[in-house]
This record gives C-alpha cells, sequence and structure tokens, in this order.
C-alpha cells in the first residue's frame, strides 16, 4: 500500500499520526481493561472476528476471552499490564503492532507470589467504520520470573492505596473516569 513505509524514520502526515495515536489508545485501553476487570470495555477492543492467541492458556474468540478472562484473573490479588515499546506498521487500513510488554500477577494470601511475564504482543489491527479495532493478538514471552511476593516496607508505600479490580480501584475516585465507566456500563444495558 501506499502508506507502507518500513520502519525507518520518515516525514509524517496528520493522518498517519491519527492512525498511530488511536493504535497507542487502543494498546492502552487493553492493559486498563484487563487490569480493573472492565470486561465490557476489553470487548469493545476486538473486531467480532478476531482471535486472541495466549498460547496454551487461551486461543479463542473475544466472546470466548472475556468469558474466560475472570476465571484467570480470579486467582489475582492484583494485575498490572504495561506496554514499554510500540511499533506500528499501517497499510490503509490494515495495521500490524510489536508491543513489548510487561505483566506483573500477584496472587492473593499467606505465600502469595508474584509472577512477571515480559514480553511482546504481534497483533494485527483492521480500521473499519473509521475506528481501529484487533483482529489477531498474539503473545511472545522473552522473559518469566516466579518469587515470593513482596510486601511493602519501610515509608516507600506508607499510607499509599493498593489498586485492585474493579469498581474499588482508587482509579474510579477521579470522576471522570468513574462517569466514563458507569455511562460505558449503561450502553451495555
Amino acid at each position: 500500500g501506499a502508506r507502507l513505509a518500513g520502519m525507518q524514520p520518515r516525514a509524517v502526515d496528520p493522518s498517519d499520526a491519527m492512525d498511530h495515536l488511536a493504535l497507542q489508545r487502543l494498546a492502552h485501553s487493553y492493559c486498563h481493561a484487563v487490569d480493573r476487570g472492565d470486561l465490557v470495555l476489553l470487548r469493545s477492543l476486538y473486531h467480532d472476528d478476531a482471535i486472541d492467541d495466549h498460547g496454551e492458556m487461551f486461543c479463542g474468540t473475544p466472546d470466548e476471552y472475556v468469558a474466560w478472562l475472570p476465571k484467570m484473573l480470579a486467582g489475582l490479588a492484583a494485575s498490572r499490564h504495561e506496554i514499554t515499546g510500540m511499533l506500528f506498521l499501517i497499510d490503509g487500513d490494515r495495521a500490524q503492532g510489536e508491543l513489548v510488554n510487561t505483566a506483573y500477577h500477584r496472587t492473593h494470601g499467606p505465600g502469595a507470589r508474584e509472577i512477571i511475564v515480559s514480553g511482546r504482543y504481534l497483533d494485527t489491527y483492521a480500521k473499519r467504520d473509521g475506528i481501529w479495532r484487533i483482529l489477531r493478538r498474539s503473545l511472545v514471552m522473552d522473559a518469566f520470573v516466579d518469587r515470593p511476593a513482596q510486601e511493602a516496607g519501610g515509608f516507600i508505600g506508607k499510607g499509599v492505596p493498593w489498586g485492585s479490580p474493579g469498581l474499588d480501584d482508587p482509579v474510579y475516585r477521579l470522576d471522570l473516569f468513574a462517569a466514563a465507566r458507569s455511562a460505558q456500563a449503561g450502553e451495555q444495558v
């Protein structure tokens, strides 16, 4: 396609920049949706004919992913997904991305574990009706750590609330986040 220019530096036109920003927002919305257990938002990030492939752990449609994820997250006291690098190649209404990520997971209770997966999402996106969504996502692992959970100690973390999945997370004390989640839930009724 005319817009596929590879990875080398080049002049960026405004529509190209807007597509990149939309894909970045999609990536960050995914992290927020998984970590806050916002299944409505999570489902909205995928096209209906998409596939999410997390290896033998899960591979299926967006509806199957949204149904599976709460069972997986139930064993966790917290998760935090970070995108630390994003590279997108765009060809018209089709794009592909390599998203470098770290996913932190902490299990519940005494003997809690911290499981940290560093890897990459290899994505294919499609823009339909002007909106970018995930069409195919696969996970590649580059590093894996499983260790006893560390407690906050000393002055670091004293009096700082812990994050949690769901509506009781401190982010929903911010009125715009609370209103957006409430409005989104209303749209699904």
